[in-house]
């Protein structure tokens, strides 16, 4: 396994990152053994960054990670986890509010049994919420100690800047990003790099696209996201699946996996530091962890960037909207 600095923060982690978006729900059913074997297995190939969100089924993700490391998330592992979203009747609404971010940072901290957290996120941008309120708010936890360093999640440049012109601590991004969601290129990553925000890209196999075991006759359960996401079926659909197709067969003349292929695409960008990979069990782990040792050379970039001329983009999808 690969390590990097996070960025501005002093965080030295594994270049993959463990995602436990999965065990909050919105994939469908899961088995809570298999995930905590899936963890412990991420903890075997070196994998010492481990990402989550309180909207994970509203804590239920962030107990199953705290349970399956147990006295290891103190000091050998880094934990990152998401607020400033919440439930409103059967809607899930964003909220950067001093008072929620406060309540949500105390309800992580009981979820995941620590005293304080290492990296904590804004889900997503709130535009009801003055960015200097939620500027105020992480501050003030952060000088509680609650807090050690503080990012966004699914942020543009614009909002990145308003929040750190208003005081706020913008050191790292998590945005979606793989080879059918590439927007940022233009000027996320760009502005990332410039200023040393450390980059972790989520959806890097193209939300289970990428792995080459979707194909056009999969159905998605019915409380998977996926089941609901024009993303997954129509022309859309069938266009990109063509194109994974030419991928896998680039990825097997050069003896690796599609997603390991997909997961390196990602990593080769400059301004990444880190790919987080989801994982139900263990086996599915343990094909795609080996990425950060994949090198891509230029003319093997430019090539997929070929093959990837004829791909439909991908939305990225919306807790908000689920």
């Amino acid at each position: 396994m690969r390590y990097v600095r996070l960025g501005k923060t002093d965080l030295e982690v594994s270049a993959i990152a463990f995602g436990t978006w999965a065990f909050g729900g919105d994939w469908g059913p899961f088995d809570a053994g298999e995930a905590k074997g899936a963890i412990h297995r991420a903890l075997d190939l070196g994998i010492t960054f481990f990402d989550t969100a309180h909207a994970y089924g509203f804590g239920l993700s962030e107990r199953l990670l705290s349970s399956s490391l147990g006295e290891r998330s103190l000091g050998e592992v880094v934990i990152a986890t998401k607020g400033g979203l919440r439930r409103e009747g059967d809607l899930i609404v964003r909220d950067a509010s001093a008072a929620w971010i406060r309540e949500g940072v105390e309800r992580s901290l009981r979820n995941l049994r620590v005293d304080h957290i290492d990296l904590y996120h804004l889900h997503w941008p709130d535009p009801n919420t003055p960015a200097e309120e939620t500027a105020g708010a992480l501050e003030r936890l952060v000088a509680q100690g609650k807090i050690r360093h503080v990012g966004v999640s699914n942020f543009d440049v614009e909002q990145m800047d308003t929040l750190a012109r208003c005081g706020g601590r913008v050191e790292t991004l998590q945005p979606a990003y793989h080879m059918f969601r590439r927007h940022i290129e233009v000027d996320v990553l760009p502005y990332c790099f410039e200023h040393d925000i450390g980059v972790l890209v989520y959806g890097t196999l193209a939300h289970g696209l990428l792995t080459g075991h979707i194909t056009a006759d999969t159905t998605f359960a019915p409380d998977d996201w996926r089941s609901q996401s024009s993303d997954f079926s129509g022309e859309v659909f069938r266009r990109n699946l063509e194109v994974v197709e030419a991928l896998k067969e680039f990825a097997q003349e050069r003896l690796i996996l599609l997603g390991q292929l997909a997961v390196a695409w990602t990593l080769a960008h400059s301004a990444v530091q880190v790919a987080i990979l989801g994982a139900r069990r263990a086996s599915q782990l343990e094909q795609t962890a080996s990425a950060a040792d994949v090198e891509l050379s230029e003319a093997e970039l430019r090539e997929i960037d070929r093959i990837l001329g004829v791909a439909a983009p991908l939305a990225a999808p919306n807790p908000v909207g689920m």
